[in-house]
């Protein structure tokens, strides 16, 4: 473990919030099962539909139509573990999920990289991945790292250039949310054995997990979900995500998105755990609405309640949830609606209580990569992080001795109690920090410096000589074969 860097800090709430009622979850839960046994849900993976075949689900091979009755719905969703570890480089960074504690990870994956120096904006490359990498594994509000930007000077194998460059600056947990097709995922499985040293301590401690997206309305995408398939197969942890628009690709309604999006994720849990009974798997819904006057995506309107909803669903099932949080539409770091839409995420979710939550660190609605925005999404996770803490009420923090000593009408400079306290009473944010003159400074100019600084004397624990050549043997294969 590097010197310089703090150990994690996930949310670990005092307080709990149930969004929706045990009513409401029943009658969502049950809207789910109507719609995978009586509409379906279209599967184009032929391998996938063997094995509903072979199940006893109702397919109908020619227009890829799977439906599932509801007894085997909760016959395989009772072999999904509520409970996993996704694992780090390094014991000390293992995410061992749990009730009550919260691990937040970067947002994915941008496609343009603004200079920290220039301010111009260009299509994102291997190093920017790289490079923020270096800056997450810093940062102890990171519990694991996603690739925050696409390696696009990297061709069509990307996502493994993205694993090989991550690897190479991290020794958290790494995810990744594009690698797609079962011979990809094959390439990024024997990656994983590689940084994990064996088949057994992948499965025991993987240190790879893999987000999945279905298609909405009630589709599977095929690469995706053949990835999926060859992931749970070596015990990777696999989360399946459903982005319904509500009005275009779901109904207009938070409930109906929020039900035919649950949908299109228990069949493909489903499928899985047809396959391999137990295999790690994780629930994620990320809701997104249309503007009917002009067709654009609107990813934060005022009323986002189902970002919250969806993590209670998931729970009733007994998996494990990914969260939403932070991505603002705003076109640039520092605005008031960059901060104005993420502003409770991080406060919400440590409330709810999803296991993992995604978001920190992009703009533009999750395209553009501002360094200097991860630093602003920091601020606001630590300031949820105070906030969700129960206050101390002892007989230390109720100072009743200085109290007595100033009585009316004095100060409490002079206090014994003051001295020992006041270096840890005011936590400075970005938005404290003061400049020679004893003036606060700009926000995003303290970001930048931090970034500038993380970046200049951060040193990730290397990965073992041996194991840097065999990913790049991986992936120059994978190029060759695939690219």
């Amino acid at each position: 473990m590097t010197s310089n860097r703090p150990a994690l800090e996930p949310l670990r709430s005092a307080y709990r919030l149930q969004y929706l009622t045990d009513q409401q979850l029943d009658k969502l839960q049950e809207a789910t099962l109507e719609i995978l046994e009586k509409v379906g849900v279209k599967v184009p993976s032929e391998k996938a539909l063997k094995v509903f075949a072979e199940h006893g689900a109702n397919v109908d091979k020619a227009n890829q139509i799977v439906k599932l009755n509801r007894d085997l719905v909760f016959k395989a969703m009772k072999t999904v573990p509520r409970y996993f570890v996704m694992g780090a480089r390094v014991p000390e960074y293992d995410l061992n999920l749990e009730d009550g504690t919260t691990y937040f990870t970067t947002d994915g994956c941008g496609v343009e990289f603004v200079d920290l120096d220039t301010g111009q904006a260009r299509p994102s490359s291997k190093a920017d991945v790289g490079l923020m990498t270096l800056v997450s594994d810093y940062l102890p509000s990171i519990g694991f790292i996603w690739p925050m930007v696409s390696a696009q000077d990297c061709g069509r194998m990307s996502p493994l250039h993205e694993l090989d460059v991550i690897w190479n600056n991290t020794s958290k947990h790494v995810g990744s949310e594009t690698i797609m097709g079962g011979r990809e995922a094959k390439y990024a499985v024997e990656m994983a054995t590689v940084v994990s040293g064996s088949k057994e301590e992948l499965r025991k401690r993987p240190p790879l997990s893999s987000l999945i997206c279905t298609v909405s309305p009630l589709m599977q995408d095929q690469p995706g979900i053949e990835a999926a398939m060859v992931f749970a197969e070596a015990g990777i942890p696999v989360g399946f995500l459903s982005m319904p628009t509500l009005g275009t690709t779901a109904p207009s309604t938070q409930a109906g998105a929020l039900a035919m999006g649950d949908a299109e994720i228990i069949n493909a849990t489903v499928l899985v755990q047809l396959m391999f009974p137990g295999c790690p798997v994780y629930h994620s819904m990320m809701q997104a609405w249309a503007d009917m006057r002009t067709g654009a995506y609107v990813s934060y309107p005022r009323d986002a309640r189902g970002r919250y909803g969806v993590v209670d669903m998931a729970h009733h099932w007994g998996m494990p949830s990914l969260g939403a949080c932070y991505g603002t539409d705003s076109a640039l770091p520092g605005t008031w609606q960059s901060a104005a839409e993420p502003a409770l995420d991080p406060f919400l979710a440590g409330l709810v209580s999803p296991e993992i939550v995604t978001g920190m660190g992009l703009a533009r609605t999750y395209t553009r990569l501002f360094p200097e925005q991860i630093i602003l999404d920091d601020d606001l996770y630590q300031r949820a992080r105070a906030y969700l803490q129960r206050m101390d009420v002892d007989d230390e923090s109720l100072a009743m001795e200085s109290i007595a000593n100033v009585g009316p009408g004095g100060h409490f400079l002079g206090q014994k109690h003051t001295r020992s306290h006041m270096k840890t009473s005011l936590v400075r944010g970005v938005t404290h920090q003061l400049n020679e003159q004893n003036k606060y400074r700009d926000p995003l100019e303290v970001a930048r410096e931090r970034v500038r600084w993380i970046i200049e004397n951060h040193k990730p624990e290397p990965l073992e000589s041996s194991k840097q050549v065999e990913l790049t043997r991986i992936v120059a294969a994978a190029d060759k074969e695939l690219g």
